[in-house]
């Protein structure tokens, strides 16, 4: 089987490599690729050394799977390339989301709609993924009638250019800047580019994704994010109103049947998710579990996950093993 990397040398392509090779693709053959300007550079997976090629050489080497982590531009050119000579494309950005004949996947939850003639499928944004996971059984249960979000996104999330960003600033140095304003030391209510209605991209992916995934519409949603000082690891406080009641011990219950879930969940030895405890880890973790006392049938949760890995390479590479257990891809 080949297996093609755009954007493999990324922020999330880095991250990419080394989650294929733990989930055992480190024997197929490898292609990386990325732009002009990284043509040529060494990559080390599975212990060999790849060179990288162009995606116009990529394309040309007709792979099985493509995974996409290069931005939209990128993806909307080349992904219908690959999709059109048989490859399945697993795109990591938001250019093919919000289609509605392009399936938007967390594998735990809604793998079973890819068809054998997908050839497109997207990887919802990173905040998306880790809340949706928690959502997803307890949606099947009690329905959801209306989520207030609020998100402390790391500055990894925007790419290598904000956590150089946010070194310099520590260090006294000038730099490139990828925020209008220093972020060390501060936090940003603003995650994307504003939209007319005065939210941001970041918030209303939020929206459109979690209808899409959860398979329903009738969701209300709203959402705040912001960027914090935070190398790795996206946090999110989730207030939840269901259409039915329910007991904390049925929370409990379900989100840790939860396939991808850990509950962590002891507040008299403070114990409580974090992005320090998350980094390098593909679970979901969710705590301060709460019923809220303003509101009937109205739940609080906290989740946290790093978002380079289940929240973008570790979701995509799922996918990628999905197509290989349907039978899609041998």
């Amino acid at each position: 089987m080949k297996i093609a990397l755009v954007g493999a040398t990324g922020l999330v392509g880095s991250v990419m490599l080394k989650v294929l090779e733990e989930r055992g693709f480190g024997s197929n053959e490898l292609i990386a690729a990325a732009s002009s300007k990284s043509v040529g550079k060494k990559l080390t997976f599975a212990g060999r050394e790849i060179t990288v090629i162009s995606v116009e050489q990529a394309i040309a080497e007709k792979p099985d799977i493509a995974i996409f982590s290069a931005g939209s531009g990128a993806s909307l050119q080349y992904a219908p390339q690959f999709a059109a000579q048989g490859t399945y494309v697993v795109d990591n950005s938001s250019a093919w989301r919000y289609e509605k004949h392009i399936p938007l996947i967390v594998p735990e939850i809604n793998g079973d709609v890819i068809t054998a003639d997908d050839h497109i499928i997207a990887n919802p944004n990173c905040s998306t993924i880790q809340m949706v996971l928690a959502l997803a059984p307890l949606h099947n249960q009690f329905k959801i009638n209306r989520l207030v979000i609020s998100t402390y996104q790391s500055v990894s999330g925007t790419g290598v250019k904000a956590l150089n960003q946010l070194f310099k600033e520590r260090e006294g140095q000038d730099c490139e800047k990828a925020y209008p304003y220093r972020i060390d030391l501060n936090l940003l209510p603003h995650g994307g580019t504003f939209e007319d209605n005065g939210y941001t991209t970041e918030e209303m992916k939020l929206v459109k994704e979690t209808r899409k995934i959860l398979r329903d519409d009738s969701i209300r949603i709203t959402a705040t994010v912001v960027r914090v000082p935070v190398t790795g690891g996206h946090s999110e406080a989730v207030n939840i109103e269901f259409e039915k009641d329910y007991e904390l011990s049925d929370i409990y219950r379900l989100l840790n049947e939860m396939p991808g879930i850990k509950v962590i969940d002891n507040p008299a030895n403070n114990e409580y998710p974090m992005p320090y405890f998350a980094k390098d880890k593909d679970e979901v973790f969710v705590g301060r579990i709460r019923r809220d006392e303003s509101q009937e049938k109205a739940l609080n949760i906290w989740v946290v996950a790093d978002n380079l890995r289940k929240g973008a390479a570790t979701n995509a590479v799922q996918i990628a093993q999905l197509l290989c257990q349907k039978g899609f891809v041998k």
